[in-house]
């Protein structure tokens, strides 16, 4: 059978695209990629590619799918592997649910709250922010990690549950070291939190995690931003 023809429209930068990177990663498909600069309108090709101009986009075979969570979803299911078993395994349709709760869990509860303390005007307000992360994630995702070894349900390789957050917790592991959040916010969830803490620092520091994640260069980009938004 042959390889599928796979194009990825991306942004090394954004957190969203770099789901996709994680799972073509784990999943060893090569693929071409393409660049969008974020930072300015949208070429008209692009448009026609992915009306709303986000990043990722994904052409396999001519075919294109948009928002990361679906391409994450589409190549776990297509290119069946470590990440997620089929429905109609034994326990699988269980453990994809369970998945899709915690990503959920994650994202719709916790993962908003940090990057409005990135986002803020002000340290009391960054403070707050940082509180309300620290305790969404001790009351609706450290419960969640109970077995995890390292990875999501005793796993010892990343599961689609660490694809789709991986690229939000190696920023929550990374950016309070440089000081764009409260840097006590890492010592607030080792000490409240010990199940997340270690299953973060795992997902952080995983190859396939870090492959595209260029420290220096997102942390530069992000002291100005940071530093323009304080100073309006």
């Amino acid at each position: 059978m042959a390889s599928p023809k796979i194009k990825l429209y991306t942004n090394h930068g954004c957190p969203w695209a770099h789901r996709a990177h994680i799972a073509l990663a784990e999943l060893q498909l090569p693929f071409e990629e393409e660049i969008i600069d974020l930072s300015v309108p949208r070429a008209p090709e692009y448009l026609k590619i992915n009306p709303r101009g986000l990043v990722p986009s994904l052409d396999i075979d001519g075919e294109i799918l948009t928002e990361s969570a679906v391409i994450s979803h589409f190549l776990a299911d297509a290119f069946p592997s470590h990440l997620v078993p089929v429905s109609n395994a034994p326990g699988g349709a269980l453990l994809r649910a369970r998945i899709n709760f915690f990503v959920d869990a994650f994202i719709s509860k916790a993962n908003g709250n940090f990057f409005k303390a990135l986002f803020s005007t002000t340290n009391d307000e960054a403070e707050g922010f940082t509180k309300k992360y620290v305790d969404a994630v001790v009351k609706e995702v450290e419960p969640l990690l109970g077995n995890a070894a390292p990875f999501f349900n005793d796993s010892d390789k990343l599961t689609l549950a660490e694809v789709l957050t991986g690229s939000f917790v190696v920023r929550a592991f990374t950016y309070p070291k440089h000081g764009l959040v409260p840097e006590h916010v890492l010592t607030d969830l080792s000490t409240r939190a010990p199940n997340f803490y270690r299953w973060g620092q795992a997902v952080s520091r995983h190859p396939s995690v870090l492959a595209i994640f260029d420290e220096e260069s997102l942390v530069v980009k992000e002291k100005e931003r940071m530093a323009k938004r304080r100073a309006a």
